[in-house]
């Protein structure tokens, strides 16, 4: 089959959870994406909210037969040797929707070829195929290679899914760890970690501080962590509001490089926010603000598709009124901001 030669490669990448203004949760899936000529392949669908297969949560035993199966050493799991490259990530249900290609081998290489979006065993490809998409022809050696590692344990994955929260107010502390919890991010909280044994400390992939922790304790939990070696984030939560601060938890988690995230600004200005976008998505914006009480209030404040470039949202300006701050989501990537006036 004729198809233009792609590279291939696999890259860490996240499925951004949260606690939205509504008081939805949205669950945060860690996996391994689809990297052809250096840019992930779930960047060509501008508005999926999907996983690939190779999802960190999933167990060994399947996700090793995933990889065997994008290799061609087993059959495929669909019909006409269709295979699921992205699926739900709440559920993974070919009824809710995925995206299905045919691998083959063709001498030593692999071909991707007819993309659809798929829902049940058969696929209409003129109906539902994605018609700007591939073939692509990765050469065997390095697609196998890539493949292979994942099974050699050298998953460039590597997530540490598990946070520490350290402060004095430990109503909104355990509000906090019951939603991290609730999708998927593991919680614990201290006030202080110098009695805890390394190992343990090695499982952390972010340390939360609430306001009013001193600069002293910050030290010493920083100090532990070096003690043990563990390099981990730190992350100064800005102000007592959960989904403000599970915003703030994801980006920290977020391992993947910046050239390869959706969305890599956000400024929070005079009335107005300053977005930067690397392709076309669904960007939402969250306002969030303290009043005189010391009550928080949430906003959303823009919700839409955004081509690949920069761009300047007006906010309500009942929204961002005094000690304000505003998230900016897509669905692999979310960024928070202070309000400057």
């Amino acid at each position: 089959m004729s198809a233009a030669y792609a590279t291939f490669g696999l890259a860490p990448a996240m499925r951004a959870g949260g606690v939205l203004a509504n008081g939805d949760f949205q669950i945060h899936r860690d996996f391994v994406d689809f990297l052809v000529d250096g840019r992930p392949l779930l960047f060509q669908l501008s508005d999926l909210d999907a996983v690939s297969p190779l999802a960190s949560d999933v167990p060994p035993a399947i996700f090793t037969a995933q990889v065997r199966s994008f290799l061609g050493e087993t059959d495929a799991p669909l019909p006409s040797g269709r295979h699921v490259i992205y699926g739900c990530p709440e559920c993974e249900d070919l009824a809710c929707g995925a995206v299905t290609a045919v691998i083959e081998r063709d001498g030593d290489d692999f071909i991707w070829r007819d993309f659809a979006w798929q829902t049940e065993e058969a696929v209409d490809l003129q109906l539902n195929g994605y018609h700007g998409i591939g073939p692509f022809r990765f050469q065997g050696a390095e697609y196998r290679a890539a493949l292979d590692s994942l099974l050699q344990g050298a998953d460039p994955e590597g997530a540490r899914r598990r946070v520490l929260l350290v402060g004095a107010r430990v109503a909104v502390l355990a509000k906090l760890a019951a939603a991290l919890r609730t999708i998927g991010i593991g919680a614990d909280i201290t006030r202080e970690v110098g009695a805890v044994h390394a190992d343990e400390l090695r499982g952390y992939g972010a340390v939360v501080f609430g306001r009013a922790v001193t600069e002293e304790e910050r030290a010493a939990v920083r100090a532990s962590f070096e003690r043990a070696g563990v390099d981990v984030t730190y992350v100064d939560g800005l102000a007592p509001i959960v989904p403000l601060l599970v915003a703030q938890i994801e980006h920290a988690l977020d391992r993947s490089p910046v050239e390869r995230r959706r969305l890599t600004r956000l400024v929070a200005a005079d009335g107005e926010a300053a977005v930067e976008v690397t392709s076309p998505c669904r960007v939402r914006l969250t306002a969030y603000r303290l009043d005189r009480l010391y009550r928080s209030h949430a906003h959303e404040v823009f919700d839409g598709l955004l081509e690949a470039g920069r761009h300047r949202i007006a906010l309500d300006a009942k929204a961002v009124k005094g000690e304000s701050f505003v998230v900016a989501r897509t669905s692999g990537s979310v960024l928070v901001g202070a309000m400057v006036r």
